[in-house]
Protein backbone atom coordinates (compact mmCIF):
# COMPACT_ATOMS: atom_id res chain seq x y z
CA UNK A 1 0.00 0.00 0.00
CA UNK A 2 1.26 3.69 -0.85
CA UNK A 3 1.37 6.55 1.14
CA UNK A 4 -0.63 8.57 -1.10
CA UNK A 5 -1.70 8.07 -4.90
CA UNK A 6 -2.18 10.94 -6.92
CA UNK A 7 -4.31 11.03 -10.16
CA UNK A 8 -2.47 13.22 -12.58
CA UNK A 9 0.52 13.65 -13.77
CA UNK A 10 0.43 17.77 -14.83
CA UNK A 11 1.78 20.47 -12.56
CA UNK A 12 -0.28 20.11 -9.50
CA UNK A 13 0.43 16.33 -9.38
CA UNK A 14 3.72 16.28 -9.99
CA UNK A 15 4.35 19.11 -7.43
CA UNK A 16 2.83 16.88 -5.00
CA UNK A 17 3.68 14.35 -5.84
CA UNK A 18 7.86 15.29 -5.62
CA UNK A 19 7.11 16.83 -2.26
CA UNK A 20 5.70 14.21 -0.80
CA UNK A 21 8.44 11.84 -2.24
CA UNK A 22 11.27 14.15 -1.09
CA UNK A 23 10.03 13.64 2.81
CA UNK A 24 9.84 9.85 2.33
CA UNK A 25 6.55 8.73 1.75
CA UNK A 26 5.76 6.56 -0.54
CA UNK A 27 3.85 7.92 -3.70
CA UNK A 28 2.39 6.97 -6.94
CA UNK A 29 1.25 8.59 -9.97
CA UNK A 30 -1.33 7.52 -12.14
CA UNK A 31 -1.69 8.98 -15.56
CA UNK A 32 -4.30 7.85 -17.71
CA UNK A 33 -2.63 9.54 -21.56
CA UNK A 34 0.99 8.07 -22.44
CA UNK A 35 3.85 10.14 -21.30
CA UNK A 36 5.20 12.38 -22.80
CA UNK A 37 1.81 14.32 -23.74
CA UNK A 38 0.29 17.02 -25.18
CA UNK A 39 -1.54 19.65 -23.13
CA UNK A 40 -3.34 22.65 -24.59
CA UNK A 41 -1.95 25.56 -23.05
CA UNK A 42 -0.47 28.99 -23.70
CA UNK A 43 2.36 27.81 -21.57
CA UNK A 44 3.68 31.36 -19.77
CA UNK A 45 5.08 30.46 -16.27
CA UNK A 46 5.93 32.99 -13.50
CA UNK A 47 10.00 32.19 -12.38
CA UNK A 48 8.64 33.24 -9.00
CA UNK A 49 7.28 29.30 -8.81
CA UNK A 50 10.72 28.45 -8.66
CA UNK A 51 11.20 29.51 -4.70
CA UNK A 52 8.95 26.47 -4.41
CA UNK A 53 11.26 23.93 -5.61
CA UNK A 54 14.98 22.96 -5.08
CA UNK A 55 16.25 22.20 -9.08
CA UNK A 56 16.86 24.08 -11.60
CA UNK A 57 14.41 24.39 -14.26
CA UNK A 58 16.33 25.62 -16.92
CA UNK A 59 15.80 22.62 -19.43
CA UNK A 60 11.61 22.74 -19.41
CA UNK A 61 12.22 26.78 -20.40
CA UNK A 62 11.00 26.98 -23.90
CA UNK A 63 12.36 31.30 -23.81
CA UNK A 64 11.59 33.83 -21.87
CA UNK A 65 9.86 37.16 -22.54
CA UNK A 66 9.44 40.67 -21.35
CA UNK A 67 8.10 42.31 -23.39
CA UNK A 68 4.51 42.63 -23.82
CA UNK A 69 2.41 44.66 -26.37
CA UNK A 70 -1.50 45.20 -25.76
CA UNK A 71 -4.22 46.29 -28.38
CA UNK A 72 -7.94 47.20 -28.69
CA UNK A 73 -9.07 45.58 -32.25
CA UNK A 74 -5.82 45.19 -33.39
CA UNK A 75 -4.99 49.29 -32.95
CA UNK A 76 -4.26 51.34 -30.34
CA UNK A 77 -1.23 49.66 -29.79
CA UNK A 78 0.64 49.79 -25.92
CA UNK A 79 4.32 48.23 -25.64
CA UNK A 80 5.68 48.28 -22.57
CA UNK A 81 8.37 45.74 -20.57
CA UNK A 82 8.08 43.62 -17.37
CA UNK A 83 9.77 45.37 -14.15
CA UNK A 84 9.86 41.29 -12.71
CA UNK A 85 13.60 40.44 -11.62
CA UNK A 86 13.37 37.76 -14.24
CA UNK A 87 11.44 37.62 -17.68
CA UNK A 88 8.52 35.20 -17.62
CA UNK A 89 8.73 31.38 -18.67
CA UNK A 90 7.65 30.33 -22.22
CA UNK A 91 7.09 26.68 -22.05
CA UNK A 92 6.15 23.76 -23.49
CA UNK A 93 3.99 21.92 -21.76
CA UNK A 94 4.62 18.53 -23.26
CA UNK A 95 8.71 19.37 -21.84
CA UNK A 96 7.33 20.99 -18.96
CA UNK A 97 5.18 18.34 -17.69
CA UNK A 98 7.40 15.54 -18.11
CA UNK A 99 10.40 17.28 -16.82
CA UNK A 100 8.70 17.61 -13.63
CA UNK A 101 7.61 13.75 -13.82
CA UNK A 102 10.89 13.43 -13.72
CA UNK A 103 11.71 15.58 -10.96
CA UNK A 104 9.15 13.31 -8.88
CA UNK A 105 10.63 9.99 -9.92
CA UNK A 106 13.67 11.28 -8.74
CA UNK A 107 12.65 11.53 -5.34
CA UNK A 108 10.99 8.45 -5.46
CA UNK A 109 7.39 8.37 -7.00
CA UNK A 110 6.38 6.31 -8.97
CA UNK A 111 4.34 6.45 -12.00
CA UNK A 112 2.44 4.86 -14.44
CA UNK A 113 0.98 6.56 -17.22
CA UNK A 114 -1.04 4.68 -19.70
CA UNK A 115 -2.91 4.45 -16.49
CA UNK A 116 -6.34 5.73 -16.49
CA UNK A 117 -8.46 5.45 -13.36
CA UNK A 118 -11.40 3.67 -13.45
CA UNK A 119 -13.18 4.03 -10.14
CA UNK A 120 -12.43 4.88 -6.44
CA UNK A 121 -13.54 3.82 -3.50
CA UNK A 122 -13.07 4.33 0.58
CA UNK A 123 -12.67 1.17 2.49
CA UNK A 124 -11.58 2.06 5.89
CA UNK A 125 -8.75 3.92 6.54
CA UNK A 126 -7.37 3.34 2.72
CA UNK A 127 -8.05 4.42 -0.82
CA UNK A 128 -8.94 1.20 -3.18
CA UNK A 129 -8.04 2.82 -6.98
CA UNK A 130 -8.84 0.60 -9.67
CA UNK A 131 -7.52 1.15 -13.12
CA UNK A 132 -7.37 -1.25 -16.30
CA UNK A 133 -3.63 -2.02 -15.50
CA UNK A 134 -4.88 -3.54 -11.78
CA UNK A 135 -6.05 -2.25 -8.48
CA UNK A 136 -4.38 0.02 -6.49
CA UNK A 137 -4.16 1.11 -2.52
CA UNK A 138 -2.91 3.87 -0.85
CA UNK A 139 -3.68 5.41 2.67
CA UNK A 140 -4.56 9.32 1.10
CA UNK A 141 -5.62 10.20 -2.43
CA UNK A 142 -5.03 13.07 -4.65
CA UNK A 143 -7.07 14.55 -7.61
CA UNK A 144 -5.18 16.29 -10.01
CA UNK A 145 -6.87 15.23 -13.05
CA UNK A 146 -7.73 18.57 -14.62
CA UNK A 147 -10.74 20.77 -14.97
CA UNK A 148 -12.60 17.57 -17.10
CA UNK A 149 -11.78 15.28 -15.15
CA UNK A 150 -13.43 12.62 -12.89
CA UNK A 151 -12.10 12.30 -9.62
CA UNK A 152 -13.75 15.37 -8.29
CA UNK A 153 -16.68 14.09 -9.01
CA UNK A 154 -16.16 10.70 -7.69
CA UNK A 155 -15.21 12.36 -4.14
CA UNK A 156 -18.25 14.18 -3.94
CA UNK A 157 -18.00 17.68 -4.89
CA UNK A 158 -20.22 19.87 -6.81
CA UNK A 159 -19.74 20.37 -10.54
CA UNK A 160 -18.05 23.80 -11.10
CA UNK A 161 -19.08 25.59 -14.40
CA UNK A 162 -15.94 24.99 -17.00
CA UNK A 163 -15.51 27.81 -19.76
CA UNK A 164 -14.15 27.06 -23.41
CA UNK A 165 -10.84 28.18 -24.55
CA UNK A 166 -9.07 27.63 -28.05
CA UNK A 167 -5.36 27.33 -28.35
CA UNK A 168 -3.79 27.34 -32.13
CA UNK A 169 -0.40 25.87 -31.67
CA UNK A 170 1.92 27.04 -34.50
CA UNK A 171 5.17 26.10 -35.67
CA UNK A 172 7.68 28.30 -37.71
CA UNK A 173 10.50 27.29 -40.08
CA UNK A 174 12.34 30.14 -38.51
CA UNK A 175 13.23 30.79 -34.93
CA UNK A 176 10.82 33.86 -33.24
CA UNK A 177 12.73 36.86 -32.51
CA UNK A 178 13.20 37.38 -28.44
CA UNK A 179 11.94 40.86 -29.31
CA UNK A 180 8.59 39.25 -30.39
CA UNK A 181 6.32 40.05 -27.15
CA UNK A 182 3.59 38.48 -25.53
CA UNK A 183 0.60 39.82 -26.38
CA UNK A 184 -2.94 40.71 -25.41
CA UNK A 185 -5.66 41.59 -28.19
CA UNK A 186 -8.64 42.92 -26.32
CA UNK A 187 -12.07 43.97 -27.80
CA UNK A 188 -12.15 40.54 -30.91
CA UNK A 189 -13.25 38.24 -28.78
CA UNK A 190 -16.34 38.61 -26.85
CA UNK A 191 -15.91 39.27 -22.90
CA UNK A 192 -12.63 38.11 -22.98
CA UNK A 193 -9.53 38.39 -24.86
CA UNK A 194 -7.03 36.88 -27.21
CA UNK A 195 -3.08 36.40 -26.62
CA UNK A 196 0.20 35.12 -27.90
CA UNK A 197 2.90 33.61 -26.22
CA UNK A 198 5.54 33.27 -28.57
CA UNK A 199 8.06 30.26 -27.82
CA UNK A 200 11.00 29.47 -29.73
CA UNK A 201 10.45 28.59 -32.96
CA UNK A 202 6.58 28.92 -32.67
CA UNK A 203 3.44 30.28 -31.36
CA UNK A 204 0.38 29.90 -28.79
CA UNK A 205 -2.48 32.06 -29.23
CA UNK A 206 -5.44 31.49 -27.38
CA UNK A 207 -9.01 32.88 -27.46
CA UNK A 208 -11.65 32.36 -24.42
CA UNK A 209 -14.23 34.39 -22.54
CA UNK A 210 -14.21 34.83 -18.59
CA UNK A 211 -17.55 36.47 -17.65
CA UNK A 212 -21.18 35.76 -19.19
CA UNK A 213 -22.86 32.11 -18.87
CA UNK A 214 -20.49 29.36 -19.31
CA UNK A 215 -21.85 27.57 -22.93
CA UNK A 216 -23.10 24.33 -23.44
CA UNK A 217 -23.88 22.09 -26.37
CA UNK A 218 -24.67 24.01 -29.68
CA UNK A 219 -23.53 27.24 -28.04
CA UNK A 220 -20.00 26.19 -27.31
CA UNK A 221 -20.01 25.52 -31.27
CA UNK A 222 -20.87 29.30 -31.69
CA UNK A 223 -18.06 30.16 -29.46
CA UNK A 224 -15.42 28.30 -31.00
CA UNK A 225 -16.42 29.23 -34.05
CA UNK A 226 -16.15 33.27 -32.99
CA UNK A 227 -12.82 32.06 -31.56
CA UNK A 228 -11.77 30.58 -34.68
CA UNK A 229 -12.76 34.23 -36.88
CA UNK A 230 -10.79 36.10 -33.98
CA UNK A 231 -7.66 33.85 -34.25
CA UNK A 232 -7.69 34.12 -38.27
CA UNK A 233 -8.08 37.80 -38.39
CA UNK A 234 -4.98 38.52 -35.41
CA UNK A 235 -3.00 35.76 -37.16
CA UNK A 236 -3.46 37.55 -40.80
CA UNK A 237 -1.73 41.00 -39.24
CA UNK A 238 1.15 39.25 -37.50
CA UNK A 239 2.03 36.97 -41.17
CA UNK A 240 0.88 33.77 -39.85
CA UNK A 241 -0.80 31.64 -41.97
CA UNK A 242 -3.62 30.04 -40.29
CA UNK A 243 -3.71 27.10 -42.23
CA UNK A 244 -0.31 26.61 -40.65
CA UNK A 245 -2.14 25.76 -37.07
CA UNK A 246 -2.85 23.20 -35.16
CA UNK A 247 -6.14 23.65 -33.70
CA UNK A 248 -7.11 22.39 -29.55
CA UNK A 249 -9.87 23.59 -27.38
CA UNK A 250 -10.12 22.58 -23.69
CA UNK A 251 -12.45 23.48 -20.74
CA UNK A 252 -10.88 26.39 -18.37
CA UNK A 253 -12.28 25.68 -14.62
CA UNK A 254 -11.65 29.35 -13.40
CA UNK A 255 -12.00 29.79 -9.35
CA UNK A 256 -15.56 30.99 -8.88
CA UNK A 257 -15.84 31.19 -5.39
CA UNK A 258 -14.25 29.33 -2.33
CA UNK A 259 -15.23 25.94 -1.63
CA UNK A 260 -13.73 22.93 0.21
CA UNK A 261 -10.63 21.87 -1.24
CA UNK A 262 -10.47 18.17 1.17
CA UNK A 263 -12.76 14.97 2.21
CA UNK A 264 -12.11 12.39 4.04
CA UNK A 265 -8.17 10.82 3.10
CA UNK A 266 -8.11 13.20 -0.11
CA UNK A 267 -7.72 16.66 -1.41
CA UNK A 268 -8.20 18.61 -4.73
CA UNK A 269 -5.24 20.53 -6.32
CA UNK A 270 -4.66 22.27 -9.72
CA UNK A 271 -7.89 22.37 -12.19
CA UNK A 272 -9.38 19.54 -10.66
CA UNK A 273 -10.03 22.43 -7.79
CA UNK A 274 -10.88 25.26 -9.96
CA UNK A 275 -7.80 26.68 -9.01
CA UNK A 276 -7.25 28.99 -12.21
CA UNK A 277 -6.99 33.25 -11.67
CA UNK A 278 -10.52 34.42 -13.26
CA UNK A 279 -9.04 37.54 -14.25
CA UNK A 280 -5.58 36.32 -16.40
CA UNK A 281 -6.46 32.34 -16.63
CA UNK A 282 -2.78 31.35 -15.36
CA UNK A 283 -2.89 28.13 -13.59
CA UNK A 284 0.29 26.80 -13.99
CA UNK A 285 1.88 28.04 -10.93
CA UNK A 286 -1.02 28.37 -8.14
CA UNK A 287 -1.56 24.80 -9.59
CA UNK A 288 1.74 23.99 -8.56
CA UNK A 289 1.76 25.96 -4.83
CA UNK A 290 -1.81 23.91 -4.66
CA UNK A 291 0.12 20.55 -4.97
CA UNK A 292 3.12 22.06 -2.55
CA UNK A 293 0.61 22.74 0.46
CA UNK A 294 -1.23 19.60 -0.57
CA UNK A 295 2.15 17.46 0.07
CA UNK A 296 2.58 18.90 3.20
CA UNK A 297 -0.65 18.80 4.49
CA UNK A 298 -1.18 14.95 3.43
CA UNK A 299 2.53 14.41 5.07
CA UNK A 300 1.78 16.27 8.32
CA UNK A 301 -1.96 13.90 8.33
CA UNK A 302 0.34 10.58 7.74
CA UNK A 303 2.32 12.16 10.71
CA UNK A 304 -0.98 11.96 12.65
CA UNK A 305 -2.11 15.14 12.68
CA UNK A 306 -6.17 14.82 12.16
CA UNK A 307 -6.94 18.36 10.97
CA UNK A 308 -4.06 18.37 8.49
CA UNK A 309 -6.40 18.44 5.47
CA UNK A 310 -8.93 20.90 7.00
CA UNK A 311 -6.17 23.19 7.20
CA UNK A 312 -4.95 22.92 3.48
CA UNK A 313 -8.45 23.81 2.29
CA UNK A 314 -7.70 27.32 5.00
CA UNK A 315 -4.82 27.59 3.78
CA UNK A 316 -5.27 28.48 0.07
CA UNK A 317 -8.79 29.75 0.21
CA UNK A 318 -6.70 32.38 2.68
CA UNK A 319 -3.31 32.36 0.71
CA UNK A 320 -5.01 32.79 -2.36
CA UNK A 321 -8.62 32.71 -2.62
CA UNK A 322 -9.35 35.30 -0.91
CA UNK A 323 -7.50 37.31 -3.35
CA UNK A 324 -9.60 35.89 -6.38
CA UNK A 325 -12.25 36.94 -5.03
CA UNK A 326 -10.84 40.63 -6.04
CA UNK A 327 -9.60 39.11 -9.27
CA UNK A 328 -12.90 38.38 -10.31
CA UNK A 329 -14.66 41.29 -9.81
CA UNK A 330 -12.24 43.40 -11.61
CA UNK A 331 -12.80 40.58 -14.18
CA UNK A 332 -16.47 41.16 -14.39
CA UNK A 333 -16.34 44.60 -14.82
CA UNK A 334 -12.91 44.67 -17.33
CA UNK A 335 -14.31 42.48 -19.85
CA UNK A 336 -18.09 43.77 -19.86
CA UNK A 337 -17.00 46.98 -21.07
CA UNK A 338 -13.09 46.11 -22.68
CA UNK A 339 -13.26 49.31 -24.40
CA UNK A 340 -13.35 51.31 -21.30
CA UNK A 341 -10.76 49.11 -19.43
CA UNK A 342 -8.27 49.09 -22.14
CA UNK A 343 -9.07 52.81 -22.12
CA UNK A 344 -9.07 53.61 -18.34
CA UNK A 345 -6.99 50.63 -17.57
CA UNK A 346 -4.12 49.29 -19.71
CA UNK A 347 -3.07 52.18 -21.64
CA UNK A 348 -1.75 53.58 -17.72
CA UNK A 349 2.06 53.08 -17.77
CA UNK A 350 2.05 51.49 -14.57
CA UNK A 351 -0.77 48.54 -16.33
CA UNK A 352 2.41 46.04 -17.28
CA UNK A 353 4.39 46.93 -13.93
CA UNK A 354 1.40 45.32 -11.52
CA UNK A 355 0.55 42.46 -14.02
CA UNK A 356 4.61 41.78 -13.60
CA UNK A 357 4.28 42.25 -9.62
CA UNK A 358 0.98 40.06 -9.41
CA UNK A 359 2.79 36.90 -11.59
CA UNK A 360 5.75 37.28 -9.39
CA UNK A 361 3.47 37.28 -6.40
CA UNK A 362 4.96 40.61 -5.19
CA UNK A 363 1.36 42.46 -4.63
CA UNK A 364 -1.98 40.93 -4.80
CA UNK A 365 -5.27 41.88 -6.23
CA UNK A 366 -6.58 43.07 -3.12
CA UNK A 367 -4.09 45.52 -2.80
CA UNK A 368 -5.41 47.45 -6.14
CA UNK A 369 -8.98 46.73 -6.62
CA UNK A 370 -10.59 49.33 -4.95
CA UNK A 371 -8.05 51.81 -7.29
CA UNK A 372 -9.15 49.67 -10.68
CA UNK A 373 -12.90 49.37 -10.22
CA UNK A 374 -12.53 53.23 -8.92
CA UNK A 375 -11.42 53.96 -12.66
CA UNK A 376 -13.42 51.24 -14.59
CA UNK A 377 -16.60 52.69 -12.73
CA UNK A 378 -15.69 56.26 -13.30
CA UNK A 379 -15.23 55.63 -16.72
CA UNK A 380 -18.75 54.39 -17.64
CA UNK A 381 -20.20 57.77 -16.51
CA UNK A 382 -19.90 59.92 -19.51
CA UNK A 383 -17.63 62.78 -19.76
CA UNK A 384 -15.38 61.12 -17.37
Amino acid sequence: MYDCIVVGAGPAGSATAYHLAKQGRSVLMLEAASLPRYKPCSGAVSPSVAAYFDFDFAPAIDSQRRQVRYTYQLDDPVDAALETAEPIWMVRREVFDQFLVEQAQKQGAEVKDGTPVTGIALTGDQWQVSTPNGMFNAAYLVAADGAQGPMAGWLGFPALPLRTAMIWDVTTADPVPDSFPMSFEFGLVKQGCLWNFPKRQGYAIGAASFVGKSAVGKATDKILADYQTALTHYCQTIGVDPAQAQAHHHALKLWDGQHPLHTERAVLVGEAAAIVDPLSSEGIRPGMISGVKAAAAIHRALSGDTDALAHYTTDMQTSWGEDMQWAKRISGLFFRVPGIGYRVGIKRPTATQRLGQILAGEVQYADIANRVMKRLGSGLIPGR
